[in-house]
């Protein structure tokens, strides 16, 4: 296990307000229709076969840095709001990249000289560590000092690591370890830890206003913060009551009922806004509304938090990749910048892009 060093390139950090791709909205040249890297990309390849290779160097001459080959990777981290939001930054390429990303969520690592005011990592300070990838399963390993956290911030450590090492597509479930042992709780305050640790678990868990936790499911919703420096999006994991609705409506009508009033967090779905139907197709949805979907707007268009609220929480499902918006049925619908909202808007490669 070695203890991790500060990168002698500063990665980039591209983390603001999110671009939703897909038939040319908001600009982007490319289309992006799912968070993970590309399916022929490897995540830890010689780990898996029991090698521990070194973090790729990246120290050399000035022209070797200049053509060292980044990629985008999404880091979970602690806002000064107490919530677990993902933060991306482009990252040297390596043979490790699961274990490069845990590195930089350790405090005072690599990620330290490019953090953003209000943002802290989650994995303590000096905490080294290593990774083993099997059969899907990631098992994380800290060192004794992982141990070292304040009480209150376990239940975001468990959800940062679980996250950040779940965007790629070859990892579905963590396990996590100290020295080498399996913990089946977490060290400080015992939360439990369960045997296949996913996606599933949540993250920024809000179970208020479930009167039956039992007769209600989760589902991922997206919402926004927005401060004098920034606004980003934030992932929220809801129980919703078992209503009999089909799971784009549940959706939806829970983005409309909006964040807990005690959060920080905004929507700009406003609660008069109603579903008036759904229509699936090839992976698109279509959501018709009524006219309230326009909000402040006197034109016929959409503001980009209700879009991208909409598409960032509907493709959490697996069965959607995009979303299409018609309002009492027409298509005469667009966007801020004009663009028309008949044609499906997909979900980016990463969630929080831009300029923080």
């Amino acid at each position: 296990m070695r203890k991790i060093t500060k990168s002698a390139i500063a990665a980039t950090v591209v983390t603001s307000t999110v671009l939703l791709s897909g038939c040319g909205l908001f600009g982007g040249e490319e289309e992006v229709t799912q968070m993970d890297p590309p399916q022929n990309e490897t995540v830890d390849e010689t780990v898996a076969k029991g090698d521990d290779p070194a973090i790729e160097d990246t120290e050399g001459t000035d022209q070797d840095e200049a053509t060292t080959e980044t990629v985008k990777r999404d880091l979970y981290l602690i806002d000064d709001n107490g919530l677990v939001v993902p933060y991306t930054v482009d990252l040297p390429k390596t043979d490790s990249a699961a274990r490069q990303v845990l590195e930089y969520l350790v405090a005072g690592g690599p990620l330290n000289e490019i953090l953003p005011d209000g943002f802290r990592a989650v994995i303590p300070q000096d905490t080294e560590v290593d990774v083993n990838l099997k059969d899907g399963t990631l098992t994380a390993d800290f060192s004794k000092e992982f141990g070292t956290y304040s009480p209150e911030d376990e239940d975001k450590i468990l959800q940062a690591i679980t996250w950040t090492l779940t965007q790629f597509d070859n990892v579905k479930n963590v396990v996590i370890s100290v020295n080498g042992y399996t913990l089946d709780e977490m060290p400080v305050n015992g939360t439990p830890i369960p045997a296949d640790l996913s996606r599933a678990d949540g993250i920024n868990v809000d179970n208020s206003g479930v009167v039956d936790i039992t007769n209600s499911r989760p589902v991922t919703l997206y919402f926004y913060v927005q401060n004098e420096e920034a606004e980003y999006y934030v992932p929220v994991t809801k129980r919703i009551e078992n209503t009999g609705d089909d799971q784009v409506t549940s959706v939806v009508n829970a983005l409309i009922n909006g964040p807990n009033m005690n959060s920080t967090l905004i929507s700009d779905i406003h609660q008069d806004v109603k579903l008036l139907g759904v229509k699936m197709e090839d992976g698109k949805a279509t959501l018709d509304f009524n006219e309230a979907i326009f909000g402040a707007f006197n034109e016929k268009m959409v503001s980009k938090h209700v879009i991208n609220s909409l598409v960032l929480s509907l493709t959490e499902q697996p069965e959607i990749e995009g979303v299409a918006i018609t309002v009492n049925g027409s298509e005469d619908v667009v966007t801020e910048d004009g663009k028309s909202l008949t044609e499906p808007v997909t979900r980016p490669a990463n969630v929080n892009t831009g300029s923080f």
